[in-house]
């Protein structure tokens, strides 16, 4: 018996976090390749940099617009069948992005208004996913795994970066049946999410008690330690959802995600831009831009690792967002070129890091009925700054010629909410719920 918890957990991660990494893998490739395809695509388009940032940015504000909702519908319907309609809406849209020249010509619609409608329409069909998937992360891990695991989930995004920056960077030289790069590459990197879609709906289980891949004295376990968990956390939860809503300490969580996302999409999508300018064509920059993520994912595991061990959410938090302010001001103050990669590179650990150690902690306090919602207001609102901040780098680098005041800006924001994330008021969890 005294390795049915690990055992169980085992079983439990290696059955869930590989599958629900290669969703994510492909959620956040069609969400960030619109920064290699900016490239050729502004240009094909017509847009200014300011233009190019809003459209960019305008996927949050539909992101915003139904992450809650859809977070509560997941909580009804079963994770399994969202998560699959999420995939299969998101991938839909994301593979149109290549046909925008056809939609142009058949609606009477500029081609950079199809563009802003098909980003805002990829952040309404993707909303809820992210949040989604750390709740369901919630039912199957007691609370001493949860930030570990999401960071296992979270590799994802650098794995994306990794394998998909000299992806669509070699994408965007395909040519053929009339057809740019940069359409091929959306249409190419979009038709996964769809597939995949499909495979979640047959492969996902939605609760501990019907998975059938687990021994009966396993289930027991894993549903009881997280039904004690949860009443421990009853004992001080809030009693309705208005009252979280306004919850001072969720509202401090969603603006550290707010700063960490604007300062880190800013740089996303412009980066590869900013590395074409330096004299490397479009491939190079592909696989230059592939080292930061792939030295953020040890940092990241590194980092959750510490969090779980020492039982302590907050300061972790700040030290993420500093290290993304720190990178960001290095990465626009420096000149060397190999000086400003490592800048950068401190600045994805920092971002990558932050979602492990941020989501965990409104479980600490908020009932069993209320933190998938929780869950979802901090990614939703955290998600605007995914609009201000692209929105503002495209505005500032389109008046001063250069990047380097946007960057500056977008290292103050991080700043701010590691200042914030510090002065958070939450408990570090109890020895009780980290026993196994």
């Amino acid at each position: 018996m005294a390795d049915l918890a690990p055992r169980t957990v085992n079983k439990v991660m290696w059955r869930l976090l590989p599958f629900l990494m290669a969703c994510y893998f492909v959620a956040f490739l069609d969400r960030v390749n619109v920064g290699f395809a900016h490239l050729q695509m502004s240009k094909a388009l017509g847009m200014s940099e300011a233009a190019f940032g809003f459209g960019a940015g305008v996927f949050f504000i539909g992101y915003f617009l139904l992450e809650v909702p859809s977070n509560i519908v997941m909580e009804r319907v079963g994770a399994r069948v969202w998560i699959a309609r999420i995939m299969l809406s998101w991938g839909l849209v994301s593979t149109s992005f290549g046909f925008i020249p056809q939609i142009s010509a058949f609606t009477g619609l500029g081609a950079d208004t199809c563009f802003y409608l098909l980003r805002f329409l990829l952040g309404l069909c993707e909303a809820g996913f992210y949040p989604g998937v750390v709740f369901y992360l919630t039912r199957w891990f007691p609370s001493a795994y949860r930030a570990r695991m999401i960071a296992f989930f979270m590799l994802a995004v650098p794995v994306s970066s990794v394998i998909g920056a000299p992806l669509s960077g070699l994408l965007l030289n395909v040519t053929g049946c009339g057809m740019e790069g940069w359409q091929w590459m959306y249409i190419l990197e979009g038709l996964p999410s769809v597939l995949m879609s499909l495979a979640t709906y047959f492969y996902l289980t939605d609760h501990p008690r019907d998975a059938r891949w687990l021994r009966k004295d396993e289930i027991d376990w894993l549903v009881n330690k997280i039904a004690q968990e949860q009443i421990l956390v009853d004992k001080s939860a809030h009693a309705g959802f208005l009252k979280m809503m306004f919850d001072i300490r969720i509202l401090m969580c969603a603006f550290a995600n707010f700063s960490m996302q604007g300062a880190t999409y800013s740089v996303t999508l412009f980066l590869p831009a900013l590395v074409t300018q330096l004299g490397y064509s479009n491939t190079q920059t592909g696989f230059i831009l592939a080292f930061p993520p792939f030295i953020g994912a040890i940092g990241m595991v590194l980092f959750s690792r510490h969090s779980d061990h020492t039982r302590e959410r907050k300061f972790h938090v700040a030290a993420a967002l500093l290290m993304l302010a720190i990178g960001i001001a290095g990465g626009a103050l420096l000149h060397n070129p190999v000086i400003r990669l490592l800048c950068f590179t401190l600045a994805n650990i920092g971002s990558v890091s932050l979602g492990p150690m941020l989501y965990p902690i409104p479980a600490s306090f908020l009932s069993r009925g209320t933190v998938a919602a929780g869950i979802a207001v901090i990614s939703s609102l955290g998600a605007l700054g995914g609009f201000f901040g692209p929105y503002l780098f495209g505005y500032m680098k389109s008046q001063t010629g250069a990047a380097t005041t946007s960057l500056l800006l977008m290292a103050i924001l991080a700043l701010m909410g590691a200042l914030v994330a510090a002065s958070l008021r939450v408990r570090r969890m109890p020895p009780e719920v980290a026993a196994l």
